[in-house]
């Protein structure tokens, strides 16, 4: 099993002045660590429970950028884009950057977005759901293209692309990972199904089974092999080195590959090394 780190604050001791050393810090440490991703927020605002929406929250591929500059082997993603805080076409141009930028180490993680209170506060647009899954189904239709180096229009019910040029192309290939977060069983895993290179699904073991043997029957329905993609997943850690590694073993039996954990405890770099050295070699053969 691989496991990913996703940094879920800015809030330092410091003040802003201290973020990005911290950050620096933090990405250095987890690639030493043996961590196999590392993860920011799409958030503009800082999300509930985590804090007020007045904490510290950095723009996350202008963070990845500086994280890639300071790392050489971690993969880099937000976990996960809201579909429509950036224009499609220039997301897709972004993440083309960071891949580049980063040796081939970056992933498309998206998702049809749920923090209306900061899409508002930002001058965001933010249609209805149902709308919000429609985009998101296009720019996955429209990454595949763009990523194929296919220049031809692309043309939605939502977008409209009359040159999807994308030069460089990744370095990623044949194209970065696209991962679409999220659980839902009609419309999110079913794109999954049809469009993903990997999953992120939010829950305890328990709790994935049922939503995995859903991807499976997507997959099915869709002709598409169940093998090829891979199951990342967030959920609360237990207290204590053997409580997380029993956790792990539970995520590995199910069909997980790639946990993703995600805790402020891991402002303390110590900690992080600690994971690195009880955790992530213990879990590596599951």
């Amino acid at each position: 099993m691989k496991i990913g780190l996703q940094v879920p604050v800015f809030t330092f001791e410091g003040g802003p002045a201290a973020i990005a050393g911290t950050l620096e810090e933090t990405a250095r440490t987890a690639e030493q660590a043996g961590f196999h991703s590392l993860w920011l927020m799409d958030h503009y605002f800082q999300i509930p429970p985590l804090g007020p929406p007045e904490l510290d929250m950095l723009e996350a591929y202008t963070a990845l950028g500086f994280c890639a500059a300071v790392t050489s082997r971690i993969k880099l993603g937000t976990m996960a884009t809201g579909v429509v805080y950036r224009h499609p076409g220039i997301l897709l141009k972004t993440i083309t950057t960071l891949d580049v930028l980063s040796g081939g180490r970056a992933y498309l993680g998206i998702g049809a977005a749920w923090y209306e209170q900061e899409a508002k506060g930002l001058g965001v647009p933010f249609p209805p759901l149902a709308t919000r899954f429609e985009i998101l189904e296009e720019v996955l239709q429209a990454a595949t293209q763009m990523w194929s180096d296919d220049t031809k229009p692309y043309e939605g019910r939502h977008l409209h692309l009359a040159q999807p040029l994308c030069r460089p192309q990744p370095l990623s290939r044949p194209h970065p990972p696209i991962l679409v977060a999220g659980s839902g069983e009609k419309k999110t895993l079913r794109l999954v199904a049809q469009y993903g290179d990997a999953c992120n699904i939010y829950g305890d073991a328990e709790q994935m089974r049922p939503k995995l043997a859903i991807l499976k029957h997507h997959c099915a329905s869709v002709g598409r092999d169940y093998g090829e993609i891979e199951i990342t997943n967030m959920s609360p850690l237990p207290a204590g080195t053997e409580e997380i590694i029993a956790h792990c073993r539970a995520l590995a039996d199910v069909g997980v590959h790639h946990a993703i954990v995600s805790t402020p405890n891991f402002k303390d770099l110590q900690a992080l090394e600690a994971f690195g050295r009880d955790v992530i070699p213990a879990v590596a053969a599951f």
